[in-house]
């Protein structure tokens, strides 16, 4: 059994998929790109300004959930470049002070909207 969660406390989809899904208990949240929930565009400033919303958008799906940063067990970062992974680090230690998820950060040669980064994520629900 699956259920899609949809919450307007983060950005819309800008496609054919759901903000996140719950499934066998986890919450499996689709990667999420330095979006404004209000506006959808992209928010000024740089990659600790964009990683701060990416990973505020995901607090707010994960809450919507009922559940929250600290039952993240797995992430995955997306950068378009990766001399800007010590910044995002000191910006993702923030939101994961005690007990970090496991985590993969991978170089991409682009993403949506021409965004710097994109975070997907895995919780338990």
């Amino acid at each position: 059994m699956k259920e899609v969660i949809l919450t307007h406390s983060a950005p819309r989809a800008i496609g054919p998929y759901s903000q996140a899904v719950r499934a066998g208990g986890f919450i499996f949240l689709s990667g999420q790109i330095p979006l404004d929930p209000s506006t959808g565009s992209l928010v000024e400033g740089g990659i600790d300004v964009q990683a701060e919303r990416v990973l505020l958008n995901i607090k707010a799906i994960l809450e919507s959930a009922g559940s929250s940063l600290e039952k993240v067990v797995k992430t995955t970062i997306y950068l378009t470049d990766m001399s800007d992974f010590s910044e995002v680090n000191m910006v993702y230690e923030r939101f994961f002070p005690k007990e970090p998820p496991a985590r993969s950060t991978v170089a991409v040669a682009g993403l949506p909207k021409n965004a710097k980064l994109e975070i997907e994520v895995i919780a338990v629900s």
